[in-house]
This record gives C-alpha cells, sequence and structure tokens, in this order.
C-alpha cells in the first residue's frame, strides 16, 4: 500500500492498492476511488466487534476496499474541516478520542476501549468511550483543526485542554487535574479541570474540537 496525505485544512488520505491488497475505512468515509475499485460491506470481527466499534463513534460495519485489475486508488476525507495523521500501529497501540479513526490496513484491529481512572471518565471530555488500534499497519485518524505532535520524554507532561487530545499511544499516562484555583477555574475559559499526558511517548493535540466549531458558527446562523 501506498498513499499520500493531501491538502490543508479539509484534507484527503489517497491510498493507492495493488491486486493483493485490502484496505478498509468507516461507513460513509470514501470520497472518491477510481473505477476498478471494488468497495463491499463487512461486520468484520462479528456482532459483538461490529457493536463495540458503533459504540466507539466508528461504525457497525466497516467498508473493505479491493484492486481489480491493476492499481487503484481510493481517497478518504475526515468529517470537519481539520487534519488526517497517519499512525504505525506496528510500533505500538493508540489510544484514540471517539470517532477519530478513519481507515487502516486490514491488519489493524479496531476495537472499543474504556477510561480507566474515574476522574478521566466523569471529567475529561472525551468521556467513557475511546477508540483502541493495535495489531500492524498504518492507520489513519482525523479530527478538527489543527494538529500538534509531541513525543513526551519519560515522565514529561503536558496538560492539555479538554477534550483537545487527539490520540496518545499506550504508554502515555492519561488523567485529569485542576485547571487552577476557583478563579482560574470560573474565569481562565478552561473549565474546572484539563487533561494531564504524562509520557514516554507520542501525543496528537487539536486546536480546535468539533463543538467548538460548531459554537463558533452559531452567531451566523441565520434565524426564523
Amino acid at each position: 500500500m501506498r498513499y499520500t496525505i493531501t491538502g490543508d485544512n479539509l484534507q484527503f488520505v489517497n491510498v493507492q492498492l495493488e491486486d493483493d491488497e485490502i484496505f478498509q475505512s468507516v461507513a460513509g468515509g470514501m470520497a472518491y476511488m477510481t473505477g476498478n475499485m471494488v468497495m463491499e460491506a463487512k461486520m468484520n470481527g462479528g456482532v459483538l466487534r461490529g457493536l463495540g466499534r458503533a459504540i466507539s463513534g466508528a461504525s457497525l460495519f466497516l467498508v473493505e476496499y479491493k484492486s481489480k485489475g491493476g492499481t487503484g486508488i481510493v481517497g478518504l476525507g475526515g468529517s470537519a474541516p481539520g487534519k488526517i495523521v497517519d499512525l504505525d500501529i506496528g510500533k505500538g497501540k493508540w489510544i484514540v478520542q471517539k470517532t477519530g479513526y478513519l481507515g487502516s490496513q486490514t491488519s489493524v484491529e479496531l476495537k472499543l476501549a474504556f477510561q480507566k481512572k474515574l476522574g478521566s471518565i466523569f471529567f475529561g471530555g472525551e468521556g467513557f468511550i475511546l477508540q483502541e488500534l493495535s495489531g500492524t499497519g498504518i492507520a489513519f485518524v482525523a479530527a478538527c483543526g489543527d494538529f500538534n505532535i509531541v513525543d513526551l520524554k519519560p515522565g514529561e507532561q503536558y496538560k492539555v485542554a479538554t477534550a483537545k487530545a487527539v490520540a496518545w499511544q499506550e504508554s502515555v499516562t492519561y488523567d485529569i487535574t485542576a485547571a487552577g484555583g476557583i478563579k482560574t477555574a470560573l474565569f481562565g475559559g478552561e473549565g474546572l479541570f484539563v487533561t494531564t499526558l504524562t509520557g514516554p511517548g507520542k501525543i496528537i493535540i487539536q486546536s480546535m474540537t468539533l463543538a467548538e466549531l460548531a459554537s463558533s458558527l452559531v452567531p451566523f446562523l441565520p434565524s426564523s
């Protein structure tokens, strides 16, 4: 499989497949494909695994793409203005925010993941449900806004505004901490808590969430 990621804030991932290669994506992820590509919806892993994917914000069925008669291309796009990033899952598992998974090689396993700490569950901004990517191969994750990718050293810590942690390697510890004193919590604009990510491992931070984008558009929407 070969691929390129093109565009600035409304990106495509362009995946090139040969005859013996298979690629998979969430339902509705395909933007275009060449005429020799064949797509088929499959409930990979059975009903329980499919339900787990649906709960995690992906889709009950995954769509598989195959090329017939030479090289074929399929293009995928995110569901909001933002970025797409490629992750090499063979180098270790990744935990991804709900709805982040876009597509991958079929050797990548997508399943439901849960927050492990009560503080993160109730105040972390992404709720109880996350996605876990394991196995081998390349996976693509999409989210709103621009991305900042940071490789944390052991013990190095980043405090991230609520819900702006897109993904992190399994070696990274994820929790929530107080944003500051009462005055800071009430008037600082970040709420009561921030997400705390502690290395070692890579983390991906987004500049804007989909909820923030929607909120920023409300004043400009026509009213009846």
